[in-house]
């Protein structure tokens, strides 16, 4: 088939999240009836990933949590967060920004943990998150009353655009010293 790589465009473009190759497999498998190889595929995105890198585009195709996905250029990123301030009707509160936070940094975590560390009820915070599918039930904690346990989804890691856990900023990298008293110490 001579325009694979159109429709391997259109998956990507289609997908509300990233796709993964096994999605791509999948769907050009049954639609054609054909058995495609990971690698035969693999050279397709390769070939869509260099015509994206052209200068005259705005878009380019990223990898991004095992999966693949349209996104605007780092040219483009001023004029796209305006866009998106305009049209921040999900935006997530302070609260909300917190318990993620700490979530995503102790999972897995229950929401005593949680309330413990931010000193205020969590239910409201924690309801929105899982309802924004930005975190997800992970199993049941072995202390007593089996509470839950929570972590981030998959849907965390294109929200903000890392691969995993790791990419996640230390506390080290944001730690602000502007406000210390007295000279540093080593």
């Amino acid at each position: 088939m001579e325009d694979i790589e159109q429709y391997i465009e259109a998956l990507i473009f289609a997908s509300e999240q990233g796709i993964r190759m096994e999605e791509i497999l999948y769907c050009l498998q049954a639609a054609f009836e054909h058995d495609y190889t990971a690698d035969e595929i693999s050279k397709h995105l390769d070939n869509i990933c260099v015509k994206y890198q052209d200068e005259g585009l705005a878009v380019e195709i990223v990898k991004i949590n095992s999966g693949f996905q349209f996104l605007t250029k780092k040219k483009y990123h001023t004029v796209i967060s305006l866009l998106q301030l305009q049209r921040s009707k999900k935006k997530l509160s302070q609260a909300a920004l917190e318990t993620l936070a700490i979530i995503a940094y102790k999972q897995p975590v229950t929401k005593t943990d949680v309330e413990q560390i931010r000193g205020v009820n969590c239910d409201y915070s924690i309801q929105k998150l899982l309802e924004k599918e930005l975190i997800a039930i992970t199993g049941k904690s072995e202390s007593v009353g089996k509470p839950i346990l929570y972590g981030t989804s998959s849907l965390f890691m294109d929200y903000f655009g890392i691969n995993s856990i790791n990419e996640l900023p230390q506390l080290k990298e944001i730690t602000d010293n502007s406000s210390a008293i007295g000279e540093p110490t080593e």
